[in-house]
């Protein structure tokens, strides 16, 4: 019982206080995309320039930068002022002798991937959905899958922002970009972001059925190497896993040969969605149809509704080494508890990077994912016993998702941690971009 009261300081504050009520001004239709945080801010300010930015900035004692509402909890929320880069998606420039293309930090990866493929280029993976901003995709760590594949932000080479003082700073590898791009919206406002490209190339989708949970055990590591991107779904029922999602790309390895049976699970016959019993019309091609990388990377369509819509996530990072013992865990002792509140979780692999504040900073990491129905006062309760199931392996948890790891555990997950802090007060020594999320988990300790 004691572990089910141990909700971290941060939920407390933020989520729950997010549900009862808003402040007094604040746009009470104002929500995040699933609509389980509406927005405290008194005012949301849009930009369609650098220079608005700059303004807006200095101008403002409390600011926070709010991209396409995709968090579950209060990262991008404050008491104050919301600012929204949304208008500002325009591509500047594409250097295809370098291989880079540089964007408005408001451009969604649904906007800027066709025009990639368009001139013959490619990013090296996308999320499970396509729109998103690719501001806030990178300063919270969000990620595709690969056994080969670092998350959303490896992609950046240079960024700008807008400092607290309303001056712009440019980063770039081997110029402290490792302390900025997973910035969590602490160190300034972005604006700008460079992106490494490669040439453009052809993925197909394969989805097989019920794979085993003993074959899991057994061959994990070459079940997760057998695509460019593979996802595990589960229950967590019944021994098994629910599908599994090869994405295989042209020219990457071997060709995935498609055989009728793999590990012991079946070739889907029809598209799937990952949530049994749902519409695949919002998922993209399976089937093995082979069509351009931004149509088959992410598991769902642009401008489509992307899972359920209506839902909670989680998700925690935990060595590589350790999958499957962690998930085996949570599947012996848990999956009673989590199956009436789940509509399914999904299994990935990330490789590590050196983003200081990144959920696979420096290891090999596989992704547990949860998404959860919308029943809050059970999900408070389970997360602290998933986190206990986890605490072996030092989980860290994703940025911009529900969990209540206390703040002191929290940090000690990341050895920069002391760093990136006084890498956000040189920038913003009056802690102009702070909120209740980032004050209670980054820079206060847990009493």
């Amino acid at each position: 019982m004691k572990m089910l009261r141990t909700i971290s300081l941060c939920f407390v504050l933020s989520f729950v206080f997010l549900q009862a009520a808003t402040v007094e001004g604040a746009d009470s239709n104002r929500t995040n995309w699933a609509g389980n945080v509406v927005y405290s801010a008194d005012h949301l300010q849009e930009a369609a320039s650098v220079q608005r930015i700059r303004t807006l900035v200095k101008s403002e004692t409390k600011v926070t930068a709010l991209g396409t509402r995709h968090c579950f909890n209060t990262i991008a929320d404050n008491a104050h002022t919301q600012l929204s880069v949304l208008q500002m998606h325009d591509v500047v420039s594409l250097d295809a002798t370098a291989r880079t293309v540089t964007v408005a930090a408001g451009i969604t990866y649904a906007q800027l991937s066709p025009y990639l493929h368009t001139h013959g280029f490619a990013l090296h993976n996308l999320a499970s959905l396509p729109d998103i901003s690719i501001a806030g995709a990178i300063s919270t760590a969000t990620h595709g899958s690969g056994v080969r594949n670092g998350n959303l932000a490896t992609a950046v080479s240079a960024l700008e922002l807008v400092t607290a003082d309303g001056e712009v700073v440019k980063f770039s590898r081997g110029h402290g970009l490792n302390g900025v791009v997973v910035g969590l919206g602490a160190v300034g406002i972005i604006t700008r972001i460079t992106l490494d490209l490669q040439p453009t190339f052809t993925v197909k989708q394969f989805v097989y059925e019920n794979l085993p949970l003993a074959q899991f055990e057994d061959h994990f590591d070459e079940i997760m190497a057998s695509g460019y991107s593979v996802s595990l779904f589960t229950d967590w029922q019944k021994k098994r896993f629910t599908t599994v999602w090869i994405k295989s790309r042209e020219g990457y390895g071997l060709p995935f040969a498609a055989p009728e049976e793999y590990f012991g699970a079946t070739l889907a016959t029809q598209n799937l969605h990952p949530i049994p019993g749902l519409s695949a019309e919002n998922c993209t091609q399976q089937m093995g149809v082979p069509g351009p990388w931004h149509e088959r990377l992410p598991h769902f369509r642009a401008g489509v509704t992307a899972s359920v819509g209506k839902e909670l996530q989680s998700e925690f990072f935990i060595p590589r080494r350790h999958a499957v013992a962690a998930i085996l865990a949570l599947e012996s002792n848990l999956r009673n508890e989590i199956g009436p509140h789940l509509f399914i979780s999904e299994i990935r692999t990330i490789a590590g990077d050196a983003n200081w504040m990144s959920t696979a900073y420096r290891r090999e990491s596989v992704a547990i994912h949860f998404t959860w129905k919308q029943e809050w006062p059970a999900v408070q309760l389970l997360l602290p016993l998933i986190e206990r199931e986890l605490a072996p392996f030092r989980p860290r948890p994703h940025w911009g998702k529900l969990f209540t790891m206390s703040p002191s555990e929290l940090q000690s997950r990341y050895k920069m941690v002391d760093e990136f802090r006084s890498l956000a007060a040189k920038h913003d020594p009056t802690g102009k971009f702070r909120n209740k999320f980032l004050n209670t988990n980054i820079f206060t300790s847990d009493v």
